[in-house]
């Protein structure tokens, strides 16, 4: 049998390597302790900062971990505005090192939209200043490598409009990403987009991203075409009263502000037309005041005739068509045919007070029924004599926004009922009761008549074959200095579709449209405005679920008849 020596030396070897072991182990175990230390007391901290930090301000303890102000996201969840960390470009100029015009001169090449004396100012200036806010990571790039001590490249909160001049009106802008917001969804909404609570949650509006680039893209190619001063938009949920999309052109970048102070609103890109600018709109009133006489009364027959034979003289006035039909007239020839005159006759028989009754049922005397802050009130007539009553029936003597006009003719076509606009995005339960200003019987007849006035009258331009479009042209002069100048015209197409169950709102706006080859020189709605209705309708209506279908149509076979025949007799 074998025998096995131990060596001391061996044992105390083992002995060694078992001690060195244990002593690794030992530090592993503490650096894995302090590990963990620090780890909790950097999580401690960041706890406290998010609970603690603004509680003497008010906020929920978490408003530390939130952005500064909320996202704004269009209806579906395309981000409009957001909050990010932003590189700025700012100088020191007691710091600088270099030549502020060699400097100047460098800064304007990486930034070219900026001219190379205002660099130069800021230079030579006595104060810290910015020489750029929401610079791009290859700018900021640029400029470190100018090697200028005196360049400093501070990160700060801003407010980034990823869409550029999309919706620009409807946002607004936050001059920065902790202040108040300027104009738009951005200020109506101030505190629910600063609100610690919500911070955290995307705000949603009504607007459809793809429906406003549809209807910026139309507005802004028969502008061009018609060498228009601007032109302005609004699409409009019939039954609820959203927006889903609204434009005013020319636009600005919120992420590109300008000095615009002082500038009347006619002037300034910030002018929200839609909501901002009065305008007498002429005869896309006649369906309202023709719908409002068949709820009182005074219309109480398609077939009923009035007096179009020769204009119409009232106290000292002379009401005229633009197109005289020398004749007794019908209401279905009188808003196909686009009559001042009957329109006028109409009003007469209504009467002031009910004239009066009917736009304040529409809110013509208040400001734009929506949330934002830059919104006008329309211009009420100062009395409302014998011939206020009449010119107001077809645009004249009265002006209120295009949001005004568009939300009468929601409720002109949605069975009666009016409703204001609104920027959020509803939910059901949300969607206002609204009153009634029109029946349920005078609406169905009204979507008839504009539905024919598109198939057999001045809005033929705006017929979207499949879609059963139904609207009303108004062209009216502006006025000027106590007068109406013939040379300047605002155009609109008011409308919806589709008439047989109507859904949206479309109106179209041009102002100042000159006419060009196309329209042989013509400048009224039928050749300005409403082409633009027949096409952003054709655009956006599949992208709102709405398909073409030309198998179906709006009953007007009880109307056509009443269209000829019986001109110059007196009922």
């Amino acid at each position: 049998m074998a025998t096995i020596i131990v060596q001391p030396g061996g044992v105390r070897a083992g002995r060694q390597r078992v001690n060195l072991t244990a002593i690794a182990h030992n530090r592993l175990m503490l650096l894995l302790i302090l590990f963990l230390a620090i780890t909790a007391i950097l999580i401690g901290r960041l706890t406290w900062v998010g609970f603690f930090a603004d509680s003497g301000r008010g906020g929920d303890g978490l408003s530390g971990l939130l952005p500064a102000r909320a996202d704004i996201v269009d209806r579906n969840g395309v981000p409009l505005a957001r909050t990010m960390d932003a590189y700025s470009i700012a100088v020191s100029p007691s710091k600088l090192i270099g030549e502020p015009a060699e400097l100047a001169r460098k800064l304007h090449e990486i930034f070219p939209d900026e001219p190379e004396a205002a660099f130069y100012k800021k230079l030579t200036g006595k104060g810290w200043a910015y020489l750029r806010r929401r610079a791009l990571p290859e700018e900021v790039a640029a400029v470190n490598a100018l090697g200028e001590i005196g360049i400093e490249f501070p990160r700060e909160k801003e407010r980034l409009y990823p869409q550029r001049t999309l919706a620009a009106h409807v946002l607004g802008f936050a001059p920065n990403a902790e202040g108040v917001g300027g104009m738009g969804v951005e200020a109506a909404f101030n505190d629910r987009l600063t609100d610690p609570a919500l911070r955290g949650q995307p705000f949603a509006i009504s607007i459809d991203s793809r429906v406003q680039g549809a209807l910026e893209s139309e507005l802004y190619a028969q502008m061009v075409s018609q060498n228009a001063k601007g032109a302005g938009g609004i699409i409009l949920d019939a039954n609820t009263g959203e927006v889903i999309a609204m434009a005013s052109i020319p636009v600005f970048d919120p992420n590109k502000l300008q000095n615009y102070a002082g500038k009347k609103c006619s002037e300034s890109p910030l002018c929200n037309h839609i909501v901002q600018a009065r305008y007498e709109l002429g005869s896309a009133f006649k369906p309202l005041s023709i719908g409002g006489a068949m709820d009182r009364g005074v219309v109480t027959s398609m077939s009923k005739r009035y007096d179009a034979t020769a204009p119409l003289a009232v106290a000292g006035f002379r009401i005229k068509d633009d197109h005289p039909m020398g004749a007794w007239i019908n209401v279905p020839q009188t808003l196909v045919h686009s009559s001042n005159i009957a329109t006028a006759r109409i009003a007469d028989e209504m009467g002031a007070e009910a004239m009066q009754h009917l736009f304040r049922d529409l809110q013509f005397d208040q400001r734009a029924p929506i949330e934002l802050k830059e919104r006008a009130k329309g211009i009420w007539p100062s009395s409302w004599g014998r011939i206020t009553t009449m010119t107001v029936s077809y645009g004249h003597g009265i002006a209120v926004t295009p949001l005004h006009l568009a939300a009468a003719y929601a409720a002109l076509v949605n069975g009666g009922v009016w409703r204001p606009a609104t920027l959020r995005k509803l939910r059901p339960e949300d969607v206002p009761e609204g009153h009634r200003v029109f029946s349920a019987a005078t609406s169905a007849r009204m979507r008839q008549l504009l539905r024919m006035i598109v198939s057999a009258g001045t809005g033929r331009s705006a017929n979207a074959v499949g879609y059963r479009v139904g609207g009303k042209t108004g062209s009216a002069e502006k006025p000027e200095e106590g007068r109406y100048n013939k040379t300047s015209l605002v155009t609109t197409f008011a409308s919806a579709f589709p008439m047989d169950n109507p859904r949206y709102v479309v109106l179209a706006m041009m102002d100042e449209p000159k006419g060009n080859a196309q329209t042989f020189g013509l400048r009224t709605a039928a050749w300005t405005a409403a082409p633009v209705v027949k096409r952003v309708v054709e655009r956006t209506a599949p992208m709102l679920g709405i398909m073409p279908d030309q198998q179906r149509d709006v009953d007007i076979s009880d109307l056509m008849p009443l269209l000829g025949g019986n001109k110059g007799e007196k009922e």
